[in-house]
């Protein structure tokens, strides 16, 4: 009975709009990353691919373990997690108000959006010149570089999810005497809070992203100086030991993150 139970819900997990399985999930997600992992070995052990284009995974975690190992890495690992969650926290203070207002009001929206939507396609590389004329080579024209990545992203986000909140919502709180200020923060934040926290989340991971083209213009700390500088001299392993790095640290922010999410909005089921 067990084993046919078992099956069932293995079966059940690829049924469209299946109901969640978080332990059936976690194998499957902890299966693909040894997948990846087996495929990559076969190919490095083949020699199907050079080891100065793909080194091996045993080469990658040694080059790995030397950087760790190393207290000026773990130096530069701090100073790009904060640099990012400086920017981060900058355009969420900035997205979050700006966002509502877009939504609760079409003239701020009419103004904004348009604005907004033509500095959210421009690649953020073209804008490194400008950075650098502006804000010099400090710490602020990489920080800047990170918002322009990450803000024009949200705001957008946010807008959308305050859109999502049924109108019926804001119909019951104008028949309570609710008055605008009153109906953005104690009605329409409150209904697009889970929605808010996946936007949050979503744009953290792009805020990542955008760390080497901060890093690689006239910086000599952070990840990806240490990554590009490897480049440089042709050291391959340790070039997927940033990635590696970079990737590590977003996957244990964007797990956090979820879990925090499934404790704080459990009435979502």
């Amino acid at each position: 009975m067990p084993a046919s139970r078992d099956r069932a819900a293995w079966r059940d997990i690829f049924t469209f709009r299946a109901p969640p399985r978080a332990d059936l999930e976690v194998w499957l997600g902890i299966g693909a990353f040894v997948f990846v992992l087996v495929v990559w070995t076969l190919t490095t052990g083949l020699g199907i691919v050079q080891p100065q284009f793909l080194p091996s995974p045993l080469a990658v975690v040694s080059a790995w373990i030397r950087l760790i190992e190393d207290a000026d890495y773990l130096t530069h690992i701090w100073i790009s997690i904060a640099r990012v969650w400086a920017a981060f926290l900058i355009s969420a203070v900035m997205a979050i108000p700006l966002g509502v207002l877009m939504s609760s009001y079409r003239g701020i929206g009419a103004v904004s959006e348009p604005l907004i939507d033509f500095v959210r396609y421009l690649p953020v590389p073209a804008l490194v010149p400008l950075t650098l004329i502006w804000l010099g080579i400090g710490e602020s024209s990489k920080i800047a570089l990170l918002w322009i990545g990450t803000f024009f992203q949200l705001v957008l986000l946010i807008a959308d999810d305050a859109r999502r909140v049924p109108k019926e919502f804001i119909e019951t709180g104008r028949t309570l005497g609710a008055g605008d200020v009153a109906l953005m923060k104690d009605v329409l934040l409150r209904a697009m809070l889970p929605n808010m926290v996946d936007s949050l989340r979503i744009t953290l991971g792009w805020c990542w992203t955008y760390l080497l083209v901060a890093e690689i213009v006239a910086s000599n700390s952070g990840i990806g100086y240490e990554l590009w500088t490897a480049r440089r001299y042709g050291k391959t392993p340790e070039v997927f030991s940033g990635i590696l790095t970079i990737g590590l640290i977003g996957l244990i922010s964007d797990q956090v993150i979820r879990f925090l999410h499934r404790r704080a909005f459990r009435y979502l089921g």
